[in-house]
């Protein structure tokens, strides 16, 4: 039998005297979350982002049942189903068409509890806002942070005053850098410049129109079969990851759709009859954000980071969205637990937060690295390999739980060894059952 769905939390009411200001920079899914999650236990949410307006950006997101646990918890469960769509499976192809290994999500949304969902990311991003608004959190545009600096009230706390580019200041007890991979609050913490990481990939991101595929019988498998259809099931998400030649200083530039075609023009034949479906295309500079040394916060307990701010990675474990609502979840726990608004108690608080949190955003980074190196190798004997261990783990599917010690040992595997990440032997029996709320207690 699985897990039974996560408990709703219900906001908490809290006196002035343990009641925090907490200002959030930045209105992605991150600061969105922190805001909901902060705003459950009983604390007022200001949100400033430079942004002019709140806009539709983006494609597909997946999120993984470890990610929807955060969103039930936060009672989001009635609101996303409508946007949300359950993929049934996952397979593993070679680039000339052969399936090589699968994964059934069905059976371990049922053991966890939770479901995978696919949605498009403005979707899932305005009811993350509605969430945060409905729970009293407040949002300013047009407000971009140029720098951090800290005041002593009366009662001897230490208050973090952001500084906007245009002059203006706002205060808080707590101010949290939730401003994505081109962090500024990044770099205030560090006092320097610190630009993200480079990886040599690049992503051409496209939304088709599932109608058009529907036309085609070998394109209709993708979207009745194996699918990562949005928006009720009228756009197909499509990724395409190929080495970065966007020029120095873009993260995000306009591609050329006949390029993109012909890099792709002897795949597997159904390739090419997607691609010729597209109208125009997007590429994206694919960086990381290595995590912060010694901490991700200030001493005085009034600023801190999360998300792509503290530990950016890169999309193959579809799991960078993930860990940063699993940031702010974490983060609103652990205010939830203070008694007053000390700067001793921020700083425990803070504390726990990065314990928490630090070892698992590591641990999916390099693992996101070492799949980047696992879905590229060309053919050959390491292709080879890879191939016979997906093949070899796929003894596992239909099982509904891991496989034990003894039986992987007969086999001349270990745990994490299976290239399919999200199998129980790639890295889902630690990353698709994390619970915030027992790591924080």
């Amino acid at each position: 039998m699985g897990r039974p769905k996560p408990r709703i939390i219900q906001q908490q009411h809290r006196d002035a005297a343990s009641k925090l200001d907490v200002l959030i920079i930045g209105a992605g899914l991150g600061g969105l979350g922190a805001a909901i999650s902060i705003a459950l236990t009983g604390h007022s949410v200001h949100i400033i982002e430079a942004a002019s307006k709140i806009g539709e950006i983006g494609a597909g997101i997946q999120v993984l049942p470890n990610s929807s646990r955060v969103l039930f918890s936060w009672g989001m469960e009635e609101a996303l189903k409508k946007h949300a769509t359950w993929p049934k499976q996952c397979n593993y192809i070679h680039w000339k068409g052969k399936q090589i290994s699968h994964m059934d999500f069905h059976e371990y949304a049922e053991e966890l509890g939770t479901p995978f969902w696919d949605f498009h990311r403005a979707n899932l991003h305005l009811e993350l806002l509605n969430r945060a608004k409905e729970l009293g959190a407040t949002l300013e545009v047009n407000s971009k942070v140029a720098s951090i600096e800290y005041e002593t009230a009366e009662d001897g706390r230490t208050i973090g005053v952001a500084v906007l580019e245009d002059g203006g200041k706002r205060k808080a007890d707590l101010i949290v850098g939730a401003d994505g991979i081109n962090s500024r609050c990044r770099e205030i913490l560090l006092g320097r410049a610190d630009p993200p990481v480079l990886t040599g990939d690049l992503a051409y991101r496209l939304l088709l129109n599932t109608e058009d595929m529907m036309k085609d019988p070998e394109l209709r498998t993708f979207i009745e079969n194996v699918n990562y259809v949005l928006r009720g099931g009228k756009q197909f998400n499509m990724v395409l990851l190929v080495p970065d030649d966007i020029p120095p200083g873009q993260n995000v530039a306009p591609g050329n759709v006949a390029e993109m075609q012909a890099l792709f023009a002897d795949w597997d034949p159904r390739i090419p009859k997607l691609l010729a479906l597209c109208q125009s295309v997007s590429k994206w500079r694919l960086c990381i954000r290595p995590n912060l040394n010694p901490t991700w916060s200030h001493e005085s307990g009034a600023f801190t980071i999360l998300g792509d701010a503290a530990h950016a990675t890169l999309p193959y474990l579809a799991s960078g969205a993930g860990m940063s609502l699993e940031d702010g979840h974490v983060l609103g726990l652990c205010l939830g637990r203070l008694t007053g608004t000390s700067d001793a108690g921020k700083k425990q608080a803070l504390k726990v937060y990065e314990r928490c949190r630090r070892k698992r955003t590591e641990r999916v980074v390099e693992r996101g690295n070492l799949q980047q190196h696992l879905y590229h190798v060309h053919d050959g004997p390491e292709q080879e390999e890879r191939d016979r261990l997906l093949r070899a783990f796929s003894r596992f599917n239909g099982r509904g739980k891991p496989a034990g010690k003894e039986e992987l040992s007969e086999m001349g595997v270990r745990d994490e060894m299976d290239p399919f990440p999200w199998r129980w032997h790639g890295v889902g029996k630690w990353l698709l059952t994390y619970v915030c709320e027992g790591d924080v207690e």
